[in-house]
Parts: structure tokens; C-alpha cells; sequence
């Protein structure tokens, strides 16, 4: 450290301009200090030091502003981290409180947008083992910051549930005579509770990427997929959530969608997006290469419509006054490049391969398809060769457009693809499994919004997941990369077909996990699958049950936290809680089934029968059935 640097006089006010592709994530006796960060904004400037619940700020008008305290004037080191992060909660845009406790150059350097770790509780202070006894021989003093992650937000905004040790040091020195900080991470880490409270999820959408085919609709690569990430909470949303748009896809999801904007589209330079009283919004645009240079935006109408409907969709309900039409514009007060209403733009919805997801359909206790006649509660064998009892069922689906089934004989070794209504018999098996048990054969299988089936065979021999494309072609094996030794007990996958949810057992444990599904061309010319990137995306859980789609980036899990009990909750495709996170309660849940386009009741499994999730309470629909399903 040069000796210069203690000189060094702290910054005031400095509010550094934000890049241009932001994405987001006692002195005598420290030695035996440790102090818990209160999770509040502000520092008290005397009195005793205790430990302040982070969670009483979570109950707390959620719109009321934050700001944080600037540095009292001869405050120990501890004081100093502290007062820091505590200003790193504030709803200050470039934290210029919290760059008050650097020195400049430090001040200068820090980038809080690289990452965000947020901490099971506050994060602790206390004296590193590098300067336990004061001062060092550069004349300052190294602290740690540490505690328990639960989850990081990268650059991209993107979340990701973790269960590791967030743990750096933090150096000071004096500038003219207070101590500062002269070194410390890029980033933020952030109590969870003040994380609730600054941040939200937010969908930004990105059109499915289904290679060379398509399966059995049109237009398969118009359906927009949801890409959650997380923006501030007051801190103008909206803008955020479109630029966060305009930087393309999320790492995970990247390799399976894909945007209708041209690379290098920014907004124009201090530009803030918010719709008008007539519920329009105007979005001016300009192209950056590299170096910062801009040129003219030059698309054609139809590729600018699905850009205009990316932005539709993705600040939908971002806003107390919904958007009704979205305009484009060459830059600031340029001209138009096209408008689109929001009617138009469901031309391109999310799950718009989903159907209308209305039938309630189950098992009944003569094992055959039987569905939920309206909204009450008289049921019937649905027509065709599923309805006739002659081969019992042990698992049933319906693909979207609710005009075929499938279905898993009782034996758990057999899969039959057959329509639901035609006067037919249900004709040979599609897939046999090897398995000498029922709990060792085929899962319930799972159709797509492109007409294809999945189905995974447990059997120990030769445990498998199958793909059959159109649902009545051959099975083709797909590779599930990063398995190991995990087996498919239960799958799930979206409407749009680039996303399956799996339950996977490894040892005793049952976890749920996402992966995204690609598809390519083989050499031959054949169509290809593969499921890649696999990740937790409900790993408090000990034990899952079961899962089923509930939205467009939401799942519904019945299952139990270690050492707690079952219990219904929302899963964000990201790891993240989905409010509510959890649900009224039910006893004996062993399966769940939820509409994808979220509008339809829950219903669950029980001992007692089927029950219905209907303005928050729970009612029996039959006690003559299981194992209910949406189409899908």
C-alpha cells in the first residue's frame, strides 16, 4: 500500500455513470468481536451493539424508501463495514451513501452489480486472522465478513439457489484521520430478508429455439419462454426488467431460446421507459457495437413485431396500469419502427402451446381415465379404448390439445398411445419396460405443446428416458447430462418444450431438479435430443413427492424440508420462492396437478380422494379416483 493512499481524501457524493450493459448480480478487543449486521440502513452513533432481526424490516411498508447513513465521525473499523453494508440495503441507485465509507479509488473500482450473495441471516462481522491485533504494517486493518448463502444473483440477474460459505475480507485504512475501505469485493451481500425487500422477480421472454423440427404445430418458434430474473425493487423496474431484456438470455436458458432484437440494441442513452395514460409505452432504441459507437436500427415489420411483443409480455404486470400497446422508436423521440397491442401480441403468448388446459382428469377406482364433469363434482369414464376398464391403468396423461392419451398399464410395464374418444381398442404397447416391478417400470408420461411424449423407464437394468416424437413414433433414448447415478422417478415438461422438470432419486432422497431440453439434427438427418444443464430448483427440500407445471416459470411441489413436515409450495424455475410460497394446508398430499396457464384450481392426491383448491380452501372432488392431471 503506497503511503500516499492514507491521505487520500473519502468521496463525496460520487455517483459514477452505471455501464451500458449492466445485467445483472471495540478496536481494544476485536479480536473476539463478532457483530451481526442489523440489516437496516442506518447506523446508530451511540449506544450498545445488538443484534437487530433483519426479519422485522420484511413486515414493513414495502414501498416505503430506504437510505442509508453516511459515516460517523470516528468510527471504529467494525463500524465502518458495518454502516457500509447496512447502506448497501438502501434504495439508493448507485449507492452513494454506502461509497462514502471508500476511499476514492475504492469508491472508483467497486462494482455493486457484479453479484449479489444473499445470506441465510445478517452477515457477521469480525476481525481477520491476518491483523487480530490492530493495525498492520501498511498501517491499516483487514475485517471478514462472512455467513451462511442461500442463493446468488450473477450479472445476468440471474438466481441460483446455493448452500456454501460467502466469506471475504475487507481492508482499512485511515483518510485523513477516519477510517475507510480501501479493498473489498465487487458485489453485494444482502441479509435474505432485505433481499425480499429490495428485489423482485421478474419474466423476461425469449422465443423457443426447437431446431429443425417442430413436431406436430405451426409456428412452434413464435412461443415465448419465461426467463425470471431479479431487478430492484424501487429502483425503476420497469426500465431495468427491459434492459435486462435487451441483453439476451440468461445463461441457462440461453442455448434453447432465442431474442428477436439485433445484437447490440440498447435503450437510448438516459432513457426510462413507463406507459403513458393511454397505457402506451415507448421504447426508444439504438445499436451499440463494441466500442460504443451507435447505427441506425434497421429491422423489418415482422421481425419488429416479435420484438415488440418480447417487451409486451415482459413488462406485463410489471405495472399498476397495465400496458396496452407497445411502440418502438428509433432513439429518443425518433421515429416509429412498429407498434403492437397487447391483443396482438398473444399472437406470441407464453404457453400458447398449451391449450386451454380445462379437463380434470384422474384415475378412477376401476383404474381406468375418468374426468371432472364442469366445475363440480360429478366425474365419468371418459369415451374410447381409456375409458373401457379392459386394460387397467396405473398412470395416465393427455396431451394438450385433449384429443389423445396415454397411459401406463397397472403393472407399470407397458405404455399405450391411443386418441381418447375413437371406438378402437388401445392396439400394442409403444414402449415395454424390463422392470420385474411396478415401482421399478415406467413413470407417468408427459406430453409437450408440440404433440411429443416423455416417459422414463426406472427399470435397474436399464433405467432410460424416452422421447417419442408425435407421440406415436418410435422411442429414442435421451441423454440426460449430469445424472450420474440419479434415477427418473417423475417428470414434467412445459408447454413450450425446451424445459422438463424431474423428480431424481439418489440414495434415500428424491430432489427436483430443471433441466432445458435441446434438440438438434443428427448426421443421418434425424431429429436429436438431448437434456442438458440440470439443476436444484427446490433444495430446501428433503424429500419431493411429486411436481406439475403452474405457470411460466412456476412450479407446484408437494414435499417436506428436512425435519419438517409435507406441505404444498411454489417453486420459481430458477430456484427462487414463488409467492405464495406456501399453500393452505392438506393432509396425506401425495401428488398435484396445476394448469400451466395458472387460471384452473390445484387439485391433489390424498388418502381420502381427489381434492380441489377453490378460494383458498381445500374441497373432495371424489374419494373414487387418484393421481388427477391437467392435459400436459
Amino acid at each position: 500500500m503506497a503511503t500516499g493512499k492514507a491521505t487520500e481524501r473519502p468521496s463525496e457524493g460520487f455517483r459514477p455513470p452505471r455501464p451500458s450493459r449492466t445485467r445483472r448480480g471495540s478496536a481494544a478487543a476485536l479480536g473476539a468481536l463478532v457483530l451481526l449486521l442489523a440489516g437496516c440502513a442506518s447506523m446508530p452513533s451511540e449506544g450498545e451493539v445488538r443484534k437487530v432481526d433483519p426479519l422485522s424490516r420484511a413486515d414493513t411498508d414495502s414501498q416505503a424508501r430506504v437510505f442509508g447513513v453516511s459515516p460517523r465521525k470516528g468510527a471504529e473499523p467494525w463500524q465502518i463495514v458495518r454502516g457500509f453494508l447496512e447502506a448497501t440495503t438502501s434504495d439508493e441507485p448507485e449507492f452513494a451513501t454506502a461509497r462514502e465509507y471508500l476511499t476514492g479509488r475504492a469508491a472508483h473500482g467497486w462494482d455493486p452489480f457484479a453479484r449479489t450473495t444473499v445470506l441465510d441471516v445478517a452477515p457477521t462481522v469480525f476481525a481477520s486472522g491476518s491483523s487480530p491485533a490492530g493495525e498492520d504494517e501498511e498501517g491499516g486493518t483487514t475485517l471478514e465478513v462472512t455467513g451462511p448463502t442461500v442463493a446468488l444473483v450473477d450479472s445476468e440477474h440471474a438466481h441460483q439457489p446455493s448452500d456454501g460459505t460467502y466469506r471475504e475480507t475487507f481492508h482499512l485504512v485511515r483518510v485523513g484521520g477516519e477510517w475507510r475501505i480501501d479493498r473489498l469485493p465487487d458485489g453485494l451481500v444482502v441479509a435474505e430478508a432485505d433481499f425480499e425487500r429490495n428485489y423482485e422477480s421478474v419474466n423476461t421472454y425469449h422465443y423457443a429455439d426447437l431446431g429443425p423440427d417442430t413436431g406436430a404445430v405451426t409456428r412452434g418458434g413464435d412461443v415465448l419462454v419465461a426467463d425470471p430474473v431479479y431487478v430492484r425493487e424501487r429502483i425503476d423496474p420497469l426500465t431495468e426488467a427491459v434492459e435486462a431484456l435487451l441483453d439476451g438470455p440468461t445463461g441457462w436458458l440461453a442455448p434453447v431460446v432465442g431474442s428477436a432484437f439485433p445484437e447490440g440494441t440498447r435503450l437510448a442513452h438516459g432513457a426510462r421507459v413507463s406507459p403513458n395514460d393511454s397505457g402506451t409505452l415507448t421504447v426508444p432504441l439504438v445499436v451499440r457495437d463494441g466500442k460504443g459507437r451507435e447505427r441506425p436500427l434497421r429491422v423489418g415489420s415482422a421481425q419488429c413485431d416479435r420484438m415488440a411483443a418480447q417487451v409486451l409480455h415482459t413488462v406485463d404486470g410489471q405495472v399498476s396500469a397495465r400496458t396496452s400497446r407497445v411502440r418502438l422508436t428509433r432513439g429518443e423521440g425518433g421515429t416509429e419502427l412498429c407498434s403492437l397491442t397487447a391483443d396482438e401480441a398473444e399472437a406470441y403468448a407464453p404457453g400458447r402451446l398449451g391449450g386451454d388446459g380445462g379437463g380434470q382428469y384422474f384415475v378412477d377406482d376401476r383404474d381406468r381415465l375418468a374426468v371432472v364433469l364442469g366445475d363440480g363434482d360429478r366425474t365419468a369414464s371418459v369415451g374410447g379404448p381409456f375409458g373401457t376398464g379392459r386394460t387397467r391403468m396405473g398412470a395416465v396423461s393427455v396431451s394438450r390439445d385433449e384429443k389423445r392419451g396415454a397411459g401406463v398399464s397397472l403393472d407399470g410395464r407397458s405404455l399405450f398411445v391411443a386418441p381418447l374418444t375413437a371406438d378402437t381398442g388401445l392396439g400394442d404397447p409403444v414402449v415395454i419396460s424390463g422392470a420385474q416391478r411396478e415401482k421399478d417400470g415406467l413413470t407417468a408420461p408427459s406430453w409437450d405443446g408440440l404433440g411429443d411424449l416423455w416417459v422414463a423407464d426406472r427399470d435397474p437394468d436399464r433405467p432410460r428416458l424416452l422421447w417419442l416424437r408425435g407421440g406415436q413414433e418410435e422411442a429414442r433414448e435421451v441423454e440426460v447430462a449430469g445424472l450420474g447415478r440419479g434415477r427418473i422417478e417423475a417428470l414434467r415438461v412445459s408447454s413450450d418444450g425446451v424445459r422438463m422438470a424431474l423428480l431424481v432419486s439418489e440414495g434415500d432422497r428424491t430432489t427436483l431438479r430443471l433441466g432445458r431440453i435441446e434438440r438438434e439434427e443428427s448426421e443421418d438427418g434425424d431429429p436429436r435430443a438431448t437434456v442438458e444443464g440440470l439443476r436444484p430448483i427446490a433444495p430446501r427440500m428433503e424429500e419431493v413427492l411429486d411436481v406439475s407445471w403452474a405457470g411460466d416459470s412456476r412450479l407446484v411441489v408437494v414435499g417436506r424440508e428436512s425435519k419438517g413436515v409435507q406441505q404444498l409450495r411454489y417453486t420459481a424455475t430458477d430456484g427462487s420462492s414463488a409467492g405464495p410460497s406456501t399453500l393452505p394446508g392438506l393432509n396425506g398430499a401425495t401428488g398435484v396437478a396445476a394448469s400451466e396457464n395458472g387460471d384452473k384450481p390445484l387439485l391433489a392426491d390424498t388418502g381420502e380422494g381427489i381434492a380441489r383448491l377453490d378460494r383458498a380452501e381445500w374441497e373432495l372432488v371424489t374419494d373414487e379416483g387418484s393421481m388427477p392431471v391437467y392435459p400436459g
